[in-house]
C-alpha cells in the first residue's frame, strides 16, 4: 500500500464523491491564466467522449500566489456551444486539492494518482496547467487507447517547431530509444493517459521523496513503463502551445535535472537496457495533420561563444570525463569560423555516452559534471542550427531520426564499458 499523501479534509472530499472511471489531474503553479482554458477543455472532452463515464478532474495545485485555485474552481463550464456526441448521463466533479510533499510536479501527480486509486479510476489523463492550446479532443486521444484498447501508457506526439524541445530531440529522445528499445517521441511531453495498473505500480515505487519526483517524474513515468513491459502508445495531439524559450537561455539547471534522471535510471533499469538492441514504433493513434507553429528564435553567436569558452575553461573537467580524440575534435571545432562550424552527428552522440560512463563511475561530482554538459550541449544546438536553417520541419526531423540511428549504433560500446566500469 502506497504512503497516504492525501490530508484528512481531501480524502473526506473525495469519500463524498464516490467512484469515478475517470480521473483527468491538473499540476498547477501560479497558472492563473491559463487555468480556467484547461479545466474547460477537461469537462467538455468528457461530456463530448465519455458522457456514460463518471468522472473527476482534479486540480492539484503546488501553493500558487496568483489565485490560480480560485481560476480553477471558477471556470464557466458552459456546454452550450458543443455540439455533444450523447446527452451527459454523469456529471463530472471537480476538485481543487493543494498538494504536500517535495516541491514540484511530482508531489502533484502523486495526489493525483493517491485520488484516482481512492475512487478506482480505470483510467487517469495528467494535463499541464499552461497550455494555450489544449483542445477537448486532446483527452479522448489520452483515454480511449487505455479505456478500450488496454493500454497502460499513452505518451503525447506534438508538432513542435524545429527549435522547440531540443533537450528531447538532442538527448532524451534518442538516449531513451537506444536504451529501452521504443521510439516515443515525446517522452517528457508533460501530457499523459495512464491505466489502474500503471498508477498502482508507480504509487508503490520508493521515489516520490527523491529528486525524480523534483525534477524528472515525465522521463520517469515513461521510462519505469517500458523498461517494466507495460503497454505503451503515442496519441497525435497536434501543436502543444507553451511558452517556448531560446534553447540557449537559462537552461543550465533543466538539462542538469532532466539528464541527470536519465542517467539514474540508467542505472536503475541496467538489467533490462544490457539486453535490447534496435527500436521499434510505438503505436500512434489520432490523425497526424498540419499545424500551425510559433517560431523558436535562437542566438547562434551567444551559443558558439559559450561552447568556446567551456572548451577552455572547463577542459580539466571534460579530461576526467571525454575521451581525448574526442575532446580534441571539439576543442577543433570551438575554433572554426561560424560558417564551417559543425559537430558530427557521432561525435554528439559519443560526448553524452562518455557523460553517462562518467555519471556511473562517479569521475567526478555528479553535480558539477552535469553542469558541465551545458556548453557542449549549446555547441551541438548551435551546429544543429546552421546546418538546418534552410530544411523544412519534415527534413528535421529525418536528421533527428538519423540521429537517433546513430545512438543505437554506439550502444554495444556503451554496455561494455559499462560493465567494465572504466573507460
Amino acid at each position: 500500500m502506497a504512503e497516504e499523501v492525501l490530508a484528512a479534509q481531501v480524502r473526506e472530499q473525495v469519500a463524498a464523491l464516490g467512484t469515478a472511471e475517470i480521473v483527468v489531474g491538473i499540476p498547477s503553479y501560479n497558472n492563473v491564466r491559463t487555468i480556467g482554458h484547461v479545466v474547460r477543455a477537461a469537462h467538455a472532452g468528457l461530456l463530448k467522449y465519455f458522457a456514460d463515464r463518471r468522472a473527476l478532474i482534479v486540480n492539484s495545485d503546488g501553493g500558487s500566489k496568483d489565485h490560480t485555485r480560485e481560476a480553477a474552481e471558477q471556470a464557466q463550464l458552459d456546454t452550450q456551444g458543443l455540439l455533444l456526441v450523447s446527452h451527459p448521463l454523469q456529471p463530472v466533479h471537480r476538485l481543487t486539492t493543494p498538494y504536500h510533499g517535495v516541491p514540484g510536479k511530482g508531489s502533484a501527480f502523486r495526489t493525483i494518482f493517491q485520488i484516482a486509486e481512492m475512487v478506482g479510476a480505470r483510467a487517469c489523463v495528467v494535463v499541464d496547467a499552461d497550455l494555450r492550446s489544449v483542445a477537448p479532443e486532446w483527452f479522448d486521444l489520452l483515454l480511449r487507447p487505455v479505456l478500450e484498447r488496454d493500454f497502460d501508457y499513452v505518451a503525447p506526439y506534438y508538432k513542435r517547431h524545429k527549435y522547440d524541445g531540443t533537450i528531447t530531440n538532442s538527448i532524451v529522445y534518442p538516449l531513451t530509444r537506444a536504451l529501452y528499445g521504443r521510439r516515443v517521441r515525446q517522452p517528457i511531453g508533460g501530457d499523459f493517459g495512464l491505466s489502474s495498473r500503471l498508477v498502482q505500480r508507480l504509487l508503490s515505487r520508493d521515489v516520490w521523496a527523491t529528486d525524480v519526483a523534483r525534477y524528472g517524474i515525465d522521463i520517469w513515468m515513461t521510462t519505469t513503463a517500458i523498461a517494466e513491459n507495460f503497454r505503451v502508445c503515442q496519441a497525435y495531439l497536434g501543436a502543444k502551445i507553451h511558452d517556448a524559450k531560446d534553447p540557449g537561455s537559462d537552461l543550465s539547471a533543466m538539462l542538469a535535472q532532466v539528464v541527470g534522471s536519465v542517467f539514474d535510471l540508467m542505472e536503475t533499469y541496467s538489467n533490462v537496457w544490457r539486453n535490447v538492441f534496435g527500436s521499434l514504433p510505438a503505436p500512434l493513434f489520432g490523425f497526424p495533420f498540419e499545424v500551425g507553429l510559433e517560431p523558436v528564435s535562437i542566438d547562434l553567436p551567444r551559443m558558439r561563444a559559450a561552447f568556446a569558452q567551456g572548451c577552455r575553461d572547463l577542459r580539466p573537467v571534460y579530461e576526467q570525463a571525454i575521451p581525448a580524440h574526442i575532446l580534441k575534435e571539439l576543442t577543433d571545432c570551438a575554433s572554426l569560423p561560424p560558417e564551417r562550424f559543425v559537430l558530427r552527428e557521432e561525435t554528439w552522440a559519443s560526448v553524452v555516452y562518455e557523460f553517462a560512463l562518467a555519471y556511473h563511475r562517479r569521475a567526478i561530482t555528479r553535480e558539477h559534471l552535469l553542469k558541465s554538459l551545458t556548453p557542449l550541449y549549446l555547441g551541438w544546438v548551435a551546429s544543429f542550427a546552421r546546418q538546418t536553417e534552410p530544411e523544412s520541419a519534415a527534413q528535421v526531423e529525418d536528421r533527428i531520426e538519423r540521429l537517433c540511428l546513430v545512438y543505437e549504433q554506439l550502444k554495444p560500446p556503451l554496455l561494455s564499458r559499462w560493465d567494465a566500469g572504466k573507460r
